[in-house]
Formats: C-alpha cells, structure tokens, sequence
C-alpha cells in the first residue's frame, strides 16, 4: 500500500492536507511536516484545517503554511479539484469537522495516514498501523520511501513534535528501539535542540493555565479501588481561571502518575455535553471503551463525547469500567470492607467452623 501511496503522490500535481478538530502534537506535526515535504518535491500544497493550532505550538518553522476552513468558494474549489486528499491522525469525517464533507465529497484521490483503529471505509488508500507510536512515525515511513535527504529543520522539528507528544514524551509502551533510531535521525538531520523543543511545547503555561490544572486537582478521584482515577474540567473553573481549554493538554497524565492508577479519566464539561479522554498504562486498552460511548482513539490514547451532563456522565463512564478493564482488587477496598466475593468466602469458612465447634 505504500508503494501505491507513493506513487500516487508523485503523480500528483496538487494535494490538500488535513487533520482532526483541536489539532494536538501529532496532528499537526504530521499535517506540516508532510505538506512541507511535498511542496519541496515541487507539489502545489494547501494544509485546511477546522480549527487553529494550540498556542503551543505556534512556535513551530512555517507553521504559517496552515489555514482555517472559512467555507468560501475559493476554498472549496481547491479542495474539489485538488488530484490527492490527505487525512492525517484520524480516520472519521466529523472529526474532521466542518472540512470533512467537503474532502470526502471532492473527486481526486483520499489518502489516509493515521494509527487509531477502525478507520471510516471512504479512504482510497491507507496507511495505517494502530501499533504505530504516532502518525508521525507513519510519515517518516512515507519519506523514507521516497527521500530522506529532503527533510530539513522545519520538517524535522514538526516530526519530532509528532512524535514526542503522541508517546508522552517517549515513555508509552509503544515506543521501540526503531522509535528512538527514528528520532536520532532527526535530530541529526534537522539539527534540532531536543531539551529546547519539549520547553516550547510544555513548559509555556499560562498563569490562567496553571490555577486550572491546580482546581482540575482539586477534584481528584479514585475509583475501583486504585485502578482508575479521574479529574474534572467544568466551565465554571474555566470562567474562574479565564484559562483557555487548550492549556489542559496533558492535565489526564498527571493521573496516571498516583501509583496503582491504570487508567486516567478527565471530564470536560461543555454546554452540549462532556467531553472524555481517556489515557491508560501498558496493556489496559480504553479504545473500545471509548468507542463504546461514541468516541475512539488508539489503545493507550482515546477519548468521547457524551451528550449528558457532567454529573450522569462521570457516573455511566466510571461504571462501565469493569467491561473494558480486568479490574485488580485488594484484600480490602478503600472504605474498609472485603470485596463481596472475598466476604462471602470468609462467611462460608465461619460458618463450617461454627458448625464443627456444635459437633
């Protein structure tokens, strides 16, 4: 399938990139580096998006090149008649928000590069491994199919954002030894400042930002004993702070920091619903648990919207845990009492030794 990608954009003459709503790290990261890579082999490039990207990243080399989808004729007629359409990191037209039918609509060919699971069946052609770090990684492939030696700072530093972001900063289990190789390589080849790369990224809080994630703390749970934790984001603390929605990138990781906690559930309430994302540790998937509320994403990474207030929201998402994850338990659950199984086993041992003592 790469060959055929490959050769379909090298036939090419011009090409519309987009990504999902919110656009994260990996996102936009894959979005640009790809779109710069192919204006350099001479393609006629236009990167549309639904919405403007984090502030966090507005540092970015030619971070520039990007668009918003404003719905005009001009827009839309390069979109209709461009030869090659690409999706990167998602696979679902309305996630692609108010571009999304105007790409699925167009005639030239759709191409998808992305590695969450269960992928709309519109696309042409795909390049898509859920087991993938990021859809980063997947463009690096597609580059190096066609010409490494292309690739320069801005490419390189957009790459490295794809994939820094999407791993947790290289920690997540999916990160191998040919992840690693992948980003040496990059660093070499755009000379890139690694250490000043994740400051640009993470450590440009606002103040509004950090009294945010200080009331998101504040409500911290733990749920089914130890195994799952959650924070909430509601609008009130949004009005309080005068924060920006943007700046609770990553908040979901602080939970997943409390030790035993598998997996990190944070709520943000809206004024349709609540948005869910979902973060888990190793092999605890929530991706199907997310899809189970109308939402996906990959394994380790996933999120929902659910159209109920926050309160009924928290309790549906918390109970359905034990559907999606092999709860672990302690002798004692965390208000003091055995867990009913271990209860009704000790009640049986005291009542065969209540009836030998009779005997």
């Amino acid at each position: 399938m790469l060959d055929q990608i490959l050769t379909r954009l090298q036939e090419a003459s011009s090409i519309v990139i987009s990504t999902h709503t919110r656009p994260d790290g990996d996102g936009i990261g894959s979005q640009l580096a790809l779109g710069l890579f192919l204006e350099k082999h001479g393609k006629t490039v236009a990167l549309i998006n639904h919405d403007r990207p984090p502030y966090t990243l507005d540092w970015l080399p030619e971070i520039d090149h990007l668009e918003i989808f404003d719905g005009s004729l001009e827009q839309r007629e390069r979109i209709a008649s461009a030869d090659v359409l690409i999706v990167t990191d998602t696979n679902n037209e309305e996630r692609l928000g108010d571009v999304g039918s105007s790409i699925k609509g167009a005639s030239g060919t759709k191409i998808l590069i992305d590695h969450h699971t269960d992928s709309e069946d519109w696309f042409d052609l795909e390049h898509s491994r859920e087991t993938a770090s990021s859809t980063g990684e997947l463009v690096y492939e597609l580059m190096d199919s066609w010409n490494l030696d292309t690739i320069d700072t801005a490419m390189a530093s957009a790459l490295y954002v794809a994939i820094m972001t999407d791993t947790g900063s290289f920690r997540f289990s999916n990160v191998t030894a040919d992840v690693h190789r992948l980003i040496g390589d990059l660093i070499e080849r755009g000379g890139l400042d690694s250490a000043q790369i994740h400051a640009d990224v993470y450590d440009r809080r606002s103040a509004e930002g950090i009294r945010l994630l200080s009331q998101a703390l504040a409500t911290l749970e733990i749920h089914h004993d130890g195994n799952v934790g959650s924070m909430i984001i509601s609008r009130r603390s949004l009005h309080e702070t005068g924060s920006s929605i943007e700046e609770a990138e990553g908040f979901v990781n602080h939970i997943l920091s409390i030790e035993g906690v598998r997996v990190g559930l944070l709520f943000t309430e809206t004024e349709r619903g609540t948005k869910v994302s979902f973060r888990s540790k190793a092999g605890d998937h929530v991706h199907k648990w997310a899809q189970a509320l109308g939402g996906g994403g990959h394994r380790n990474a996933a999120g929902a919207f659910v159209r109920k207030p926050l309160e009924k929201t928290i309790r549906l998402v918390v109970d359905k845990a034990p559907q999606f994850i092999e709860l672990s338990y302690s002798k004692k659950s965390s208000d003091g009492e055995l867990p009913a199984e271990d209860a009704e086993y000790l009640s049986s041992l005291l009542n065969v030794e209540h009836k030998g003592s009779e005997e």
